[in-house]
């Protein structure tokens, strides 16, 4: 259930400018606040039925956005090249250190240079 609830809030936080403001107060209340679907009902003064239909629905679409849209993946992408870089750039502090010759240290900004272009495209 954690990994679900880390998933949703994801999708919340790339996609909930897109759904209702219904469906973004139920899911914020659901999975952000912790509020039971009988506190849900309450608020909005419908059965927790309902609740659990319109929470079900919109985790559905959430999950929608995000096959068409991608945007959780290219930043996860980014997000690795940007660790992948500053691995990088670690690694060729320590071989400028290391007195590395001139090709080794070219490679190595290189490959840093492809991991920020890849970044950026």
């Amino acid at each position: 259930m954690i990994e679900k609830t880390i998933e949703i809030t994801m999708l919340y936080d790339f996609y909930s400018q897109l759904l209702t403001e219904r469906q973004r107060d139920m899911i914020d209340y659901y999975y952000n606040q912790d509020f039971s679907l009988s506190e849900i009902a309450e608020v909005f003064n419908i059965s927790r039925q309902a609740v659990y239909d319109t929470i079900k629905r919109t985790e559905k679409i959430l999950y929608e956005y995000e096959e068409k849209l991608k945007l959780i993946q290219l930043f996860t992408d980014k997000t690795e090249n940007v660790e992948k870089a500053l691995q990088k750039i670690i690694g060729l502090d320590n071989l400028i250190n290391t007195g590395a010759s001139k090709e080794v240290l070219r490679q190595e900004t290189n490959i840093i240079k492809e991991l920020l272009t890849d970044m950026l495209n």
